[in-house]
């Protein structure tokens, strides 16, 4: 497990955060619905050629939960300047995935925030996105919020393995279901489906161009939840077409080829 030892107050709400390693710095940015957690096997490798920085996003993870709060991606992007701004880091790597992505994207163009280099990979970024789940949740969030433990449970642990082509192992399941259960957890877990709305990214696709960094975009070949030819659609406006495919990798590359995101990231490294 990664170590996130700090803490950072962002307009009131305790951001968790750790750091790796030495050199330039890197940032990782984690998406829905996991944690910095989802980078326990990659931080590492990547420590030995950076300094790696992660944190949990608004209402994720370590990070503060409370009810009545925005964990949209609206704020998202914001935490990630004033994160980068806290630490004193002026053009950071990134590497970011799925809202991640779409909170380093945001950032880019709403708060112009500049990166020495991107690595991006199977994120929420193009038009149209959310699922049929997604949906229901947002009109009975309460009902959803106030399920028996073993029923959201059991839901929980379905929604995760869908984001996998392989099966989860019982430690990552249990590593990614613990921020969201108990009294405090469950709310969460459905208070940031029903604030998901892809208004917050029509806001920033019709500005995609070419990033003024070198980007690197990545899809896993067998994504169910963001399909493959939305990653060749954002390639035609980020990176002149330009994606590497990873064979049986879902969603979670993470979990289904973490090998694939270290060998991109060393690959590039100057």
């Amino acid at each position: 497990m990664l170590s996130l030892p700090e803490r950072y107050d962002h307009k009131g709400q305790s951001i968790a955060w750790g750091q790796l390693g030495s050199g330039d710095p890197l940032v990782l940015v984690h998406g829905t619905p996991f944690s910095s957690q989802v980078w326990r096997r990659i931080a590492p490798l990547l420590a030995e050629r950076w300094t790696v920085y992660f944190f949990d996003l608004i209402g994720y993870g370590q990070s503060e939960k409370k009810d009545g709060q925005d964990v949209s991606l609206a704020v998202q992007n914001d935490l990630l300047a004033a994160l980068c701004a806290h630490w004193q880091l002026k053009r950071p790597e990134i590497l970011c995935h799925d809202f991640g992505g779409a909170t380093a994207l945001r950032a880019y163009y709403l708060n112009d925030l500049r990166y020495k280099r991107m690595t991006i990979f199977d994120p929420v970024a193009v038009a149209p996105w959310g699922s049929p789940f997604v949906a229901h949740v947002r009109q009975y969030e309460a009902a959803f919020a106030g399920l028996p433990a073993y029923a959201h449970d059991a839901l929980l642990r379905a929604y995760l393995q869908s984001a996998a082509y392989k099966t989860l192992t019982e430690e990552a399941l249990q590593v990614y279901m613990k921020p969201w259960q108990g009294d405090v957890g469950q709310p969460a877990f459905y208070r940031q489906i029903a604030q998901m709305d892809q208004k917050f990214t029509d806001e920033v696709e019709s500005q995609y161009a070419p990033l003024d960094c070198p980007t690197t975009l990545l899809w896993g070949e067998k994504d169910e939840w963001i399909p493959l030819e939305r990653g060749h659609t954002l390639a035609g406006v980020l990176t002149g077409g330009a994606m590497k495919v990873i064979p049986n990798a879902g969603h979670l590359v993470q979990e289904d080829a973490p090998e694939a995101i270290v060998a991109a990231m060393f690959q590039h490294s100057t």
